[in-house]
């Protein structure tokens, strides 16, 4: 009964020493890694399966955000400091980014992901304004190939020391991404070329449609930001390609308006399906992983248009 009491005791007094010693452990582990900060979750979840354990990785974008009507906040501008290397999709997704780097006074390096893509490019009203480029690169999984080896190159610079986890692990991801292309183009060959057509809430398709062989018939906003207010003139030629081409799905992303949407909807009896574009969804969620968001908008655009 001593002997017993005895041990007990002695266990009650190590404990907190054998707490401590993991605390200081897993605190030495947090000061290693890299410092990291990504503007969208997409972005974010990449950089984390290329940089693992290495890494910590915070999202500047809250889940849900529209990148295009962005503003941040001055915790935000706080946060930004405290980041050694800053990972952005790049091709003028990010318009507030420059007034928010200026404003924090940071110094750190930015690793544009889409800066070696060929950007799809448009005319008119949106080139003039600024808006040439196509930002939505994320949405052909062939440009996320290359955004994985720009990741690991940027983490391999910082960090030289682990070049080879960095680097194996943006082989393991560039092979499952070949993987997942290979998914789509088998599940987008159930929709016959003259039906692949997709209305959009804005032109966020373009690089997906390039990909698998859609067209983007139209879009309540015909531009690549959220930003523009179509005219009634633009709606009313949006409804009528509709019934024309008798499209049966308009599809719309989480973080975009859906009045004008519903509007539509009502209008041509067209059904609203609801797609990820800009954000994944919450940890455990349907699209809670780069992979699984594409393989959800994939499997609604499927069912929505065979």
């Amino acid at each position: 009964m001593k002997e017993r009491k005895h041990r007990s005791m002695f266990l009650l007094m190590i404990i907190p020493f054998l707490l401590a010693a993991c605390t200081g452990q897993t605190a030495a582990v947090n000061e290693n890694r890299l410092q990291l900060m990504a503007t969208t979750s997409v972005v974010a979840d990449i950089v984390r399966q290329v940089g693992g354990e290495r890494v910590s990785v915070e999202v500047l974008l809250p889940l849900g955000t529209d990148p295009h009507s962005f503003t941040p906040t001055p915790n935000d501008i706080t946060r930004l400091a405290q980041a050694e290397l800053l990972f952005i999709n790049g091709a003028g997704l990010e318009e507030f980014l420059n007034a928010m780097i200026e404003n924090s006074g940071a110094n750190l390096r930015i690793v544009d992901l889409s800066a070696t893509l060929q950007l799809r490019r448009t005319q008119g009203e949106d080139a003039e304004e600024g808006h040439g480029d196509d930002p939505h690169t994320w949405m052909d999984p062939n440009n996320v190939i290359v955004w994985s080896q720009v990741i690991a190159d940027a983490l391999t610079q910082s960090d030289p020391a682990n070049k080879d986890v960095y680097q194996a692990n943006a082989k393991v991801l560039q092979a499952d991404l070949e993987e997942l292309d290979s998914w789509v183009r088998q599940q987008v060959g159930q929709i016959p070329l003259d039906q692949r057509q997709l209305v959009t809430d804005h032109l966020v398709f373009g690089y997906f449609a390039d990909r698998y062989g859609f067209q983007q018939v139209g879009a309540i906003i015909p531009g690549f930001s959220t930003l523009s207010e179509p005219s009634a003139q633009e709606l009313a030629q949006l409804e009528d390609a509709i019934q024309q081409l008798h499209v049966p799905a308009l599809f719309v992303g989480w973080t975009g308006n859906r009045n004008l949407a519903e509007r539509i909807a009502e209008d041509t009896g067209i059904q609203i399906i609801p797609l990820y574009t800009h954000s994944l969804s919450p940890a455990g969620g349907e699209a809670d992983t780069y992979q699984d968001f594409i393989r959800y908008n994939v499997n609604a655009i499927v069912a929505g248009i065979k």
